[in-house]
């Protein structure tokens, strides 16, 4: 792992899960459990920015700040991928200090959402 290290992660959201998350979460916002005029329900923007969540799981990441801008709304049966950059990585003794940058993109390839973060990895 080194800065410059690109990680990517890709999914589609389905009606059951904007339905789950705004359960569990108590998002129920009209524009996520009423579908629009074409039958779409808009995903809640922390179930949008969980496909990083993905990512850095996979690395064992511990964030310790995220920043999120929403840009424009995701709704069901939209493919996100989100794109992880490693902006620096620094060894310490024990764990790693990681800096990241985020760009999620639909199927069209616009952005959704953009973001940063900082935390650690564990050695």
């Amino acid at each position: 792992m080194k800065t410059g290290d690109v990680y990517t992660w890709e999914r589609t959201f389905t009606k059951n899960e904007v339905l789950e998350f705004g359960r569990i979460s108590g998002d129920q916002g009209k524009h996520h459990v009423e579908p629009d005029e074409n039958g779409r329900l808009m995903v809640q923007g922390l179930l949008t920015a969980s496909i990083g969540t993905k990512i850095g799981g996979d690395l064992n990441y511990i964030a310790r700040e995220m920043v999120s801008e929403f840009i424009r709304p995701v709704f069901t049966g939209d493919t996100i991928t989100c794109e992880i950059t490693l902006t620096n990585v620094e060894q310490s003794e024990g764990f790693k200090t990681v800096k990241m940058k985020t760009v999620y993109r639909n199927q069209k390839g616009k952005e959704v959402l953009k973001g940063s973060s900082h935390g650690i990895i564990r050695d």
